[in-house]
């Protein structure tokens, strides 16, 4: 039996099949099943997902330091002090965080910069975060004798629009005297650190090499 329909039997269920639909990843089809799910669902249940969403949308932060999710001003990577709080490693999104979190071979701190630089989306600059990690690494070359030890990691997707971003930063900070780095290519070019397997990412991170404009 086909699960499209040309007229629905309840607008409510077409609204819903509307909204389940504009999810990513999601197509008609799946969204009928999951609202008829649903339906079959105690009340409870639905009620405990909708309100884990409304929650998520309206009470999620933004670290003040990193831009990385957060409950409070402050997410908890920043906010632990085992943490190596002069090594800023520079991703495109908290997707990217988690997945490198995940491979617990890295103790220092995070940059999200919430994209990156696209033509083709209209994505430039200014749309990043990127005058904010500028700040952030004029304040720890501030903190220390050598500005080499300051340590900053281009964790980017190695395609043309991360590499085009990883150049970018690398001439807004060039002149800080950093260390700059970048993942060494266990990673292919065009990967996803997204999809990235977590030895692999691992390895990348631990035998990361300087940065080659």
């Amino acid at each position: 039996m086909s699960l499209t329909f040309e007229k629905y039997p309840s607008k409510l269920l077409e609204d819903a099949v509307d909204a389940i639909g504009s999810l990513p990843g999601i197509g008609r089809r799946s969204a009928l099943r999951l609202a008829l799910h649903l339906l079959r669902q105690p009340s409870e249940n639905v009620h405990h997902i909708t309100e884990s969403i409304d929650s998520l949308r309206d009470g999620v932060k933004y670290c003040r330091k990193c831009r990385m999710i957060s409950d409070g001003d402050e997410c908890s990577i920043c906010s632990d002090r085992s943490r190596d709080t002069h090594t800023v490693c520079v991703v495109e999104s908290v997707r990217d965080v988690m997945s490198i979190e995940d491979t617990g071979q890295y103790h220092g701190l995070y940059h999200v910069l919430g994209g990156i630089i696209s033509p083709i989306a209209g994505t430039g600059p200014s749309d990043l975060t990127v005058d904010a990690l500028v700040e952030r690494i004029s304040s720890l070359v501030s903190e220390v004798e050598n500005p080499q030890d300051v340590e900053v990691i281009m964790a980017l997707n190695g395609d043309v629009e991360g590499e085009t971003t990883a150049f970018y930063i690398f001439r807004k900070i060039a002149g800080f005297g950093v260390k700059v780095s970048s993942l060494a290519r266990g990673l292919g070019f065009g990967d996803d650190l997204e999809y990235a397997d977590s030895l692999t990412l691992g390895r990348s991170i631990v035998n990361r090499q300087a940065f080659k404009p």
